[in-house]
């Protein structure tokens, strides 16, 4: 009787282990390859965006930009091991505020590294599923990945306009040059637009995205003087 149980059980534990192989065996890939595409990025191919993507190295990749979305994103993102507790600690309180007044408006607290897990292996979507999965892979990347390769990756990854993906192709679709270009002025613009890329243009921008983007770059002098991207290690 043992035995026929135990003859049982191997499927399913044979399942389980091929199911918990399949994060590690992507994540351990993509730390040398870059990604063909994002879910995302056919989702939005399907829907009639295009899909423009350019996948450089970090050292093609002017380091205004690291400094921009460090400033705008996650400030932390050297000191963190892939969650900001402190980040989501105030976003908590921010909320339980907010919802006393009777707003709908919620704070948000995820790290670069979170997004970056998010936009490489899952789907754009709020729901606990993915939001479970997004704390997995987070944890993986930075164990596997380390900094450099996440910042590398979320680079290239983010989507900057519509059917615009990472730093190459948003640096011609907006300034018309190549992402080793960007001045920190541009790097600034194209921080500025990361939260709503499909409402915001980083060229010839609102007012809102100026204000922004000079809030950021004046945040641009303070990574570089506290040394906050040397995880990065330009």
């Amino acid at each position: 009787m043992t035995r026929t149980k135990t003859r049982k059980r191997r499927p399913l534990l044979t399942l389980l282990l091929i199911l918990a192989l399949i994060p590690i065996g992507g994540v351990a890939l993509h730390r040398f390859v870059p990604p063909l595409f994002t879910i995302l990025m056919v989702q939005q191919a399907v829907a009639g965006q295009g899909m423009d993507y350019r996948w450089r190295s970090l050292d093609h990749i002017s380091p205004r930009l690291v400094e921009a979305v460090i400033a705008a994103e996650d400030a932390r993102f050297c000191q963190h091991h892939g969650f900001d507790v402190e980040a989501i600690q105030k976003a908590m309180e921010a909320n339980e505020r907010a919802e006393q007044r009777g707003s709908d408006k919620r704070r948000g607290a995820s790290t670069i590294s979170q997004q970056t897990a998010k936009n490489v292996f899952l789907w754009p979507s709020r729901d606990w599923v993915r939001k479970g999965l997004e704390v997995g892979y987070t944890g993986l990347i930075e164990v596997v990945w380390g900094k450099r390769r996440i910042m590398e990756m979320y680079l290239n990854v983010a989507e900057w306009a519509p059917g615009v993906y990472g730093a190459e192709a948003a640096s011609r679709h907006w300034f018309n040059k190549s992402a080793d270009k960007l001045t920190a002025r541009e790097a600034a613009r194209l921080a500025a637009i990361l939260p709503s890329p499909r409402r915001y243009r980083a060229a010839d921008p609102g007012p809102y995205v100026r204000r922004r983007a000079s809030r950021i770059q004046t945040a641009m002098g303070t990574v570089r003087e506290q040394g906050l991207d040397a995880c990065v290690d330009r």
